[in-house]
């Protein structure tokens, strides 16, 4: 396989300054050696975003239609090349790599169509003595900091309404995951995507990230991180007013009902649980069972997870892939040591997988009785580990679901009782609210509240992190303009 190791900046591919070599987690192999960017490509692609915005923003939405459809096609015509970048940089089971792939193709279509659907808008003068008109305009130059579970997917949520918005973006993959992000900036060199509109670079050093943050040439910031992350970024860049719209993750609660059907709720805790290895911003962290079901339910789980299949096979229906990192690896069974050591139950999992000698894989793991105090209570995991929390009653149970530090993204409610899960659905301080399903799409929002986010993912509101809306006011004066004044 011909892995890509160049950014793209100006509309070139470059090799930069320095090299980094990419890993892959599930067999501990080199996939590339690629290109990172120094302090000088991060300023040459901050200048040439510049240069590209006035062009960018006075294009017709027809002409960027045309471009984003044409990048599309490339994503569409080199599908399993890019889904084997993601395959090998980060060891994503294959099946899951098509949801990657998916969101981009998807991403381009919606916001070529959304931004077609965006309409400025009339305001009524209450004295009668003037016309008003909100109109929309592209915010400025983008910067778009990316994390590594989801490499495609999430640069998908910022290209597409960045380009259709008319904003010059310099997107910056993780330096775990770059090799799909640089893939997807050759297909913009084949098409020759005017100079500067998209730009692509990872970096490896904290100074030369600093500097994309720190300039004052962006207008907008955009994150899918952590919530450190998204402080650290908004420190460095206050050099400038600049907008900011961020994904970051939490702590997320599953409240299981004794009234819940406890087949569909196993089927989605570990669905999105041991999927990508529950390294998913939306995965259940904390599971609140009823007393009453608490063993028909953890059975459930307990069964789902010993069927789990874990590897690396791109012929095989493997569920779970390995963590990112050995660190990452290191900290999740820290996690579950601690947790059984302060008394919780360790029903499956906890180790590594038998067989799999090389690769940071953890199976499929499964705890009950755990507690607040413990820390796979408080952190967000991020790792396939089921945390189980009896309850008796419902009078604690809002208060602990919502104790959560860095929550704020996404809870579950699984019940039969309507009145039930439109009261807790009122209650939850979190951005998405799942009541016995679980769903997702380009044009359904997302995003979290609290310390979990600003703006939007996804859906039209994306769109508008990257706009902003300007008054035109004109005095209903039928002495000027020739006596015509509509």
């Amino acid at each position: 396989m011909n892995f890509p190791s160049q950014m793209y900046i100006d509309g070139a591919l470059t090799d930069g300054n320095a090299t980094r070599d990419v890993v892959n987690p599930a067999t501990e192999t080199l996939v590339a050696t690629v290109a990172v960017a120094g302090a000088d490509d991060a300023e040459r692609a901050l200048q040439a975003a510049k240069a590209a915005f006035p062009a960018w923003a006075a294009t017709s939405i027809a002409e960027r239609q045309a471009w984003m459809r044409k990048l599309r096609d490339e994503v569409v015509a080199n599908q399993e090349w890019l889904r084997s970048c993601v395959h090998h940089e980060m060891g994503k089971p294959w099946a899951q790599t098509e949801e990657d792939w998916d969101r981009l193709v998807a991403s381009l279509d919606f916001y070529a169509e959304e931004i077609a659907r965006l309409h400025d808008y009339s305001m009524v003068d209450r004295a009668g003595t003037h016309t008003h008109r909100m109109a929309y305009e592209p915010a400025g130059v983008a910067v778009a900091f990316l994390a590594w579970n989801f490499p495609l997917l999430n640069l998908a949520f910022k290209i597409g309404p960045a380009m259709a918005a008319g904003c010059p973006i310099i997107i910056r993959p993780s330096e775990a995951t770059p090799i799909s992000a640089y893939a997807v900036g050759a297909l913009c060199e084949k098409i020759g995507l005017p100079k500067g509109v998209v730009q692509i670079l990872a970096t490896e050093s904290y100074a030369v990230a600093d500097a994309l943050s720190a300039s004052t040439i962006p207008q907008v910031i955009t994150l899918i991180g952590s919530t450190k992350t998204g402080q650290h970024i908004m420190r460095a860049g206050a050099t400038s007013i600049k907008r900011y719209s961020m994904e970051l993750g939490g702590n997320a609660p599953v409240l299981v009902f004794e009234d819940a059907d406890l087949d569909l709720a196993a089927d989605i805790v570990t669905g999105v649980k041991f999927s990508n290895a529950g390294q998913i911003c939306v995965s259940p962290n904390r599971v609140f069972v009823a007393d009453a079901v608490r063993e028909a339910f953890t059975q459930k789980v307990v069964d789902r997870a010993k069927a789990a299949k874990v590897g690396f096979d791109k012929d095989a229906d493997i569920t779970t892939g390995p963590v990112i990192d050995g660190r990452a690896w290191t900290r999740l069974m820290g996690l579950v040591d601690a947790a059984v050591s302060d008394g919780a139950t360790l029903l499956a999992g906890g180790e590594r997988p038998a067989g799999l000698n090389a690769g940071h894989y953890l199976a499929p793991t499964v705890l009950s009785d755990v507690s607040e105090t413990m820390s796979v209570y408080r952190e967000e995991t991020f790792g396939p580990i089921v945390s189980l929390i009896a309850f008796a009653d419902e009078n604690d149970l809002l208060r602990m679901a919502n104790d959560c530090e860095e929550g704020g993204l996404t809870a579950y409610i699984f019940t039969r009782n309507l009145a039930r899960a439109e009261h807790y659905a009122a209650q939850l301080r979190y951005g998405e609210i799942q009541i016995n399903g679980v769903k997702y799409d380009i044009d359904l929002p997302h995003g979290g509240i609290g310390q979990s986010g600003i703006g939007h993912d996804c859906s039209t509101l994306a769109l508008h992190d990257y706009l902003v809306q300007k008054r035109i006011t004109r005095a209903l004066d039928t002495t000027t303009f020739g006596g015509v004044n509509p």
